[in-house]
């Protein structure tokens, strides 16, 4: 019996809900690091006597890390192995946080934040594609959509820390970021509890290793009360592997003949979603609040728009099984685009809670499903180098945003930037439409075969 049969079969159990904790609460760190920082920095600008050039540099500190570590750890992840790529961006992550907290000039915090964005970037584009190798395609979307709705909770605790926190006293952000460094004592259950990925070791001709970590799995759920079906009719293997040599090999296979359409698909899709959710989020208050709306600014604005996120997120792991990922990420880019347009032209408080709460939700639902179909779409040879390099490749749309609404703002309004948004996001639906495959309820074996071929290999 294969790897791939022997991990179909498997009911979702004990050790799956362990699973989802794990790489939940690395999620949650990840994005209470993320949101804790807009918070801070004020205070740090006041402190420090800023200028916007500088505070501006120590806002995309974390997003020039976030690109160099998902690139890295994808490319790593396929090469060394998922779980030591997991456990050593969660050590750079804390280790930065912690440091950071205790600087107290403006460059040394510039560069503790790029280390740090390194961390949780290479963490977030790592944790998705290898725990999802773990669970069976019948509720796999679920899975990882329940999976990034963790990030939400960081969100959402990183805006009720800021209002406890941040008025106290005024070292107060030095507290809040040591805490974003608190995750370094999750080290100490990952290294005994997280197995490496029995779908990668077979891959790299470690079948021994693979077999004795499930065969712990079945022990501990067969111990649990559950009765192990027999396995399905498996599905042909893979033409051939994408690439079982280095990080040049890996790469390059991405741009294959077989599989430069997925490749193409899933940069689009990554960098019309990221640039996107960035150019609402970072120009939508400041917009609204030259039209006199200055709720925008409020800490009761900043939370419903986190809270959002949570139904967001859950609707995803629903919709991801019921309607499919490529609909539920289709769906979620044109609903959040009309959420923005609804946005941009209210002209109450209650109008503006309301869009934003819609336009939060609609972009956390396409984030659900985009987290979902990667990892699913990339043969297991290469598929945290394939969503590595797609998760960097959105982050360039993180920083190109506010850049570019910037630009086009002050000569054509909000015609010009929603215009240029709503096509982004119509060329995001339209690549995933019109390049994708279906995944749904199938193995990943079987969406590999679909790309590159059948054969008896494995």
């Amino acid at each position: 019996m294969s790897v791939a049969a022997r991990l179909e079969r498997l009911p979702f159990a004990r050790f799956h809900r362990r699973l989802l904790m794990m790489g939940g609460l690395g999620y949650t760190f990840d994005g209470l690091d993320a949101a804790v920082l807009a918070f801070v920095l004020p205070v740090l600008r006041t402190r420090w006597a800023l200028s916007s050039v500088q505070t501006g540099l120590l806002g995309s500190g974390t997003y020039i890390g976030y690109f160099f570590g998902a690139l890295l750890a994808g490319t790593l992840g396929d090469v060394i192995g998922r779980r030591s790529v997991m456990l050593w961006a969660l050590v750079i992550y804390c280790v930065a946080s912690a440091f950071s907290a205790l600087v107290d000039d403006w460059p040394a915090f510039f560069i503790l934040r790029i280390i740090a964005g390194f961390g949780t970037g290479a963490e977030s584009a790592i944790v998705a594609p290898f725990l999802a190798e773990f669970v069976a395609g019948r509720y796999r979307g679920r899975f990882t959509g329940a999976l990034t709705g963790f990030f939400s909770f960081g969100f959402v605790g990183a805006a009720l820390l800021s209002y406890a926190l941040l008025p106290a006293f005024a070292g107060a952000w030095r507290v809040e970021l040591l805490i974003t460094a608190l995750p370094i004592v999750m080290l100490l259950w990952w290294r005994r509890a997280l197995p490496e990925s029995p779908r990668w070791l077979v891959g790299r001709g470690r079948a021994a290793e693979a077999a004795a970590i499930l065969d712990r799995i079945e022990r501990e759920i067969e111990a649990d009360g559950h009765t192990l079906p027999p396995p399905a009719p498996e599905a042909p293997a893979p033409l051939a592997r994408a690439g079982r040599g280095g990080i040049l090999a890996n790469l390059a296979a991405l741009w294959s003949r077989k599989l430069a359409r997925i490749t193409a698909m899933a940069w689009i899709m990554w960098l019309s979603i990221t640039f996107s959710f960035y150019a609402f989020f970072t120009w939508i208050p400041g917009l609204l609040v030259q039209s006199g709306m200055t709720i925008t600014r409020s800490f009761g604005y900043s939370l419903v728009i986190y809270v959002a996120q949570i139904p967001g997120y859950l609707l995803s792991a629903y919709t991801n099984e019921r309607l499919g990922r490529r609909a539920t990420i289709t769906g979620g880019l044109l609903l959040g685009g009309l959420a923005a347009m609804a946005l941009a032209a209210s002209h109450s408080d209650r109008a503006i809670m309301l869009g934003g709460f819609a336009l939060s939700l609609f972009m956390s639902a396409a984030y659900g499903g985009i987290y979902a179909y990667t990892p699913e779409v990339f043969p297991t040879d290469i598929r945290t180098t394939g969503v590595g390099t797609a998760s960097a490749i959105g982050r360039l749309g993180a920083i190109a945003s506010p850049i570019l609404v910037g630009a086009i703002f002050p000569r054509f309004g909000f015609l010009g930037v929603f215009g240029m948004t709503t096509l982004v996001l119509l060329l995001g639906a339209a690549a995933v439409l019109l390049l994708g495959l279906p995944t749904t309820g199938r193995t990943l074996e079987e969406i590999a075969a679909e790309e590159l071929g059948p054969t008896a290999m494995r």
